[in-house]
């Protein structure tokens, strides 16, 4: 697992609707293991082992992040701004930020004010971003209308084998699903593998919308984050029992293919590995539902990778949770290659 890669992911912005420059970085890595790449219209970027396989899966982990737009700059120079993705205002008062502004860093600080952090509810709009310009003018010099505004936050080793950073969400998805398809290559997997690194899961799920319909693969694993439980505030009752470092979590829900969850539970097992379980009774809130809508309808399982603090301005993730999800993918791709190859159904249900 090339810890590096995913500390460089971590560190370029990909605010949703605006993730060209980390593409570049994910189809770079995908060179080293893809017989085949493709990218579309929306952004994604899809680096494809055995590309002449006639039964095909598809991997979709986003790589889009949660943050901001600038959609005025008023007389003094400020930045005002609207939410992208499922932003909380309320994290970022006081806080550094970055602009971005056609691939050059502006740095800013979100302005505080006693009235602001008296509001009980602060949304987007109620955020200024003071670049140190003091006219409108001076701003307009170094950013502009639509660019591209994330939190100012770098990685740093914790405690216990965890660390720390913005986005983990989904960029970590996005990490597993390059490295397990490259360790399936190695480990012979014959089908075809589409790890697709998906942009907009944020905002639109137009990006596994594209991928899906484009590859028309026999089923789809995304791979996304999910609530560790044991963060403050939260209750195992909601949806289920989830610890940083306690591996990877599978999802036992209405969207979710029995017969995949099946099998990464039999692979799990012959990795004597230990899963998590989750519960969601309708929408999992990732890009499997988008595939599942996708095209015919695209049988679809999720795996996922305990997170606390989702949607802040910092997060929270294990690297052994990241490892142990990438062993089990790429053993899963591999058995599931042989099931494909015998003519797997994923019909839970047979017609006599």
């Amino acid at each position: 697992m090339e810890r590096e890669f995913l500390k460089d992911l971590l560190t370029t912005p990909s605010v949703s609707g605006h993730e060209e420059a980390i593409q570049r970085k994910a189809l770079a890595f995908g060179k080293g293991f893809a017989k085949a790449q493709l990218t579309d219209p929306s952004g994604n970027a899809i680096s494809v082992v055995n590309p002449e396989a006639a039964r095909k899966v598809l991997l979709c982990g986003h790589i889009d992040e949660i943050g901001f737009v600038v959609t005025h700059i008023d007389g003094e120079g400020r930045l005002h701004l609207t939410g992208a993705g499922g932003v909380r205002p309320k994290l970022y008062i006081g806080s550094p930020v970055q602009v971005w502004h056609e691939g050059n860093l502006v740095n800013g600080v979100v302005a505080t004010s006693s009235d602001l952090l008296k509001k009980e509810k602060v949304d987007a709009s109620d955020l200024l971003v003071d670049i140190g310009a003091s006219s409108k003018e001076e701003a307009l010099a170094v950013v502009s209308v639509g660019d591209p505004v994330c939190a100012d936050a770098h990685v740093r080793e914790l405690l216990g084998g965890q660390f720390t950073c913005r986005a983990l969400d989904d960029r970590t998805g996005a990490f597993v699903v390059l490295e397990a398809a490259k360790l399936a290559a190695e480990q012979g997997a014959s089908a075809g593998i589409y790890a697709a690194t998906t942009v907009g899961e944020e905002t639109t799920g137009r990006g596994a919308y594209y991928a899906a319909a484009r590859v028309k693969p026999d089923c789809c694993i995304a791979v996304d984050v999910t609530w560790a439980s044991d963060a403050p505030g939260t209750n195992p009752g909601d949806t289920g029992e989830v610890k940083l470092g306690g591996g990877p979590v599978l999802c036992m829900g209405s969207a979710v293919n029995k017969k995949l969850n099946a099998l990464l539970a039999e692979t799990a097992q012959e990795l004597d590995m230990p899963v998590q379980w989750e519960i969601a009774t309708g929408r999992t809130g990732t890009d499997g539902d988008t595939v599942n809508r996708a095209w015919e309808g695209i049988p679809m399982a999720l795996v996922s990778i305990p997170l606390r603090y989702m949607h802040s301005s910092v997060e929270v993730g294990s690297w052994k949770d990241l490892e142990d999800c990438i062993k089990l993918l790429s053993a899963f791709l591999v058995k599931l290659s042989k099931e494909l190859e015998a003519g797997m159904s994923f019909c839970p249900v047979e017609a006599e």
